[in-house]
């Protein structure tokens, strides 16, 4: 065991079904129908590989596509495809979750194969709406379709999606009431790395936080600076933004609208109340980019435009926070400085990137945005870790325990 939870070198699988949650939830183009990125199924596969190898009759769950919206969700389809590509071997897929057609599919299984579900999503108890709203306990969530009907088909679970550990919902913490429970390698890779490296950072221990998870990351952002962990916080992006505003600089008018119509105005009072007691610790840029007639402009912050919408950081933060990167022992990275996907936006993220790449600290880094960063610039192999999970970092980080981690110590404790 490993923080009290079970891994694979603590479970028998030859001849079991084990139950496997796995996040593969990736950019789909819609019009192809195929995925845009394969980091995540990518990651996975060495969990899969040796379950196969080690005779499990293995079924894999995941979802596919944000629940903001339910026109997000797609087919797991595309991702069974190229599963059997990076294993060599064929990976089975059913159209079906828990119904009829999933249940035969999984008896059918011979020891050594491996069958994807299709998106769980699809089932009304894996939606955010269905967790915020019904708030489920463990308990409830084992009472559920999803697990009733699987559960008993199965021997063993396995939970591989670090990257969902933040989710409360029953394929992630409704099995591990029923089943004897393991994490995967990679479950066990990113929580145990992340655990030894927040338990004692190197100092200076440096926190780049940008994109626009707002919630997550001054929840995150108040913990780590509570706590001592971090050193010194880079802010970019929105983070940036709403710090600037709550010290009344003029970030346009522009960026001040994003703010209230996304709903963010709130955390502009947050931001002021933070700037106040660690303000020492909090780095706001010096100057901001914003574009017109599809040209890059910039000003030192105080004397940006009223119209504008600010974009990224601007040249002189760029040069601070890479200055700031070089110097640290340990960085930790959630989401770009600015619009990266945009040659006129992307001076800031670029500029912190290659100094991740080049600083001697030890770098960890997570988030989607972060990911497609990272593989845009080809500098995948340039950070010390590439975490999966997005939210599950920052949650983490946050100092909260994360649902799935709960439910697999206890499911560690029953007996296979």
């Amino acid at each position: 065991m490993r923080f009290g939870i079970r891994t694979l070198d603590d479970v028998n699988v030859k001849g079991k079904t084990v139950l496997c949650r796995i996040d593969i939830n990736q950019p789909v183009d819609r019009a192809t129908g195929k995925l845009k990125s394969i980091n995540r199924i990518q990651a996975c596969v060495p969990t899969i590989k040796e379950l196969s190898e080690k005779g499990a009759k293995v079924v894999l769950m995941a979802h596919q596509g944000s629940d903001i919206e339910y026109k997000n969700y797609y087919t797991t389809r595309p991702h069974a495809d190229v599963l059997t590509s990076l294993l060599g071997f064929e990976c089975k897929w059913v159209e079906d979750v828990c119904g009829p057609t999933a249940r035969e599919a999984i008896k059918a299984l011979k020891d050594g194969e491996v069958l994807l579900l299709d998106n769980v999503r699809f089932m009304a108890e894996e939606q955010t709406l269905f967790e915020t709203k019904l708030c489920l306990t463990h308990e409830q969530q084992a009472k559920t379709q999803v697990v009733t009907k699987l559960a008993p088909l199965g021997d063993l679970y396995i939970c591989d999606a670090f990257a969902a550990a933040h989710r409360d919902q029953p394929t992630l913490c409704g099995f591990e009431q029923i089943l004897p429970s393991s994490m995967g390698r990679l479950f066990e890779k990113e929580y145990c790395t992340v655990s030894s490296v927040m338990e004692e950072p190197e100092r200076p221990c440096v926190f780049v936080l940008g994109g626009a998870k707002i919630a997550d990351a001054f929840q995150m952002m108040k913990t780590v600076l509570s706590k001592g962990s971090a050193d010194t916080v880079l802010t970019g992006g929105l983070v940036a933004n709403i710090f600037l505003a709550s010290q009344g600089y003029q970030i346009g008018q522009g960026s001040l609208d994003f703010i209230y119509k996304s709903n963010y105005g709130q955390y502009i009072d947050v931001a002021k109340e933070l700037y106040a007691q660690f303000g020492e610790k909090i780095i706001l840029p010096e100057d901001l980019a914003w574009v017109q007639d599809g040209q890059r402009k910039e000003a030192l912050v105080g004397q940006i435009p009223e119209e504008i919408g600010a974009v990224d950081i601007g040249s002189k933060t760029a040069d601070v926070y890479t200055s700031k990167i070089l110097s640290a022992k340990t960085v930790f990275v959630n989401g770009p400085a600015g619009v990266f996907e945009q040659e006129p936006s992307e001076l800031g993220t670029k500029a912190i990137w290659n100094a991740l790449a080049t600083t001697a600290a030890f770098t960890v880094l997570g988030g989607g945005d972060s990911i497609t960063a990272t593989e845009k610039y080809k500098l995948t192999d340039k950070i010390g870790y590439i975490c999966t999970g997005g939210g599950a970092l920052i949650r983490f980080l946050s100092g909260e325990e994360l649902p799935v981690v709960k439910a697999l110590r206890h499911g560690s404790l029953i007996g296979e």
